[in-house]
């Protein structure tokens, strides 16, 4: 009867044992999100900003594994062609830190939006540019 247990005891701690064959030694990696390292401001026409054209463009935005935007288009416009330039023209200088996956760097899809606020109160320059349209000029 011991020789039994002992046998039976034997043979259940083999089976349990080789439950766990094929799966890794190794704990998974986490995945990581895409982050913003360098996201520098676009620049914003003063003739635009200061005759209250503002607006706000939506980029899809292409964040390759180096961390650099490898595809900028246009999702939604602000109303004004050269506010959607100046966006997309910034964003694509931007810098991230890719996402990743099981620890490798994986390009990510994100869409960013970017406002173009008139300012209040206007700058003195808004005043010279004002009065150079107001001529013709």
């Amino acid at each position: 009867m011991k020789l039994q247990l002992v046998l039976g005891s034997l043979a259940a701690a083999m089976l349990l044992s080789a439950c766990g064959e094929g799966q890794p030694d190794a704990p998974a990696i986490a995945p990581t999100e895409v982050a913003a390292v360098q996201t520098p401001p676009p620049d914003y026409p003063a003739e635009l900003a200061c005759t209250g054209v503002g607006g706000k463009s939506v980029l899809k935005v292409v964040i390759g594994p180096e961390g650099s935007p490898t595809d900028v288009s246009l999702v939604t416009s602000s109303g004004n062609s050269q506010l959607d330039d100046s966006a997309a023209a910034r964003v694509r200088e931007w810098k991230f830190k890719a996402a990743t996956r099981n620890g490798q760097p994986v390009p990510t899809t994100i869409q960013v939006p970017v406002s173009f606020n008139p300012p209040d109160p206007k700058p003195d320059e808004c005043f010279a540019i004002e009065e150079r349209v107001r001529r013709g000029g």
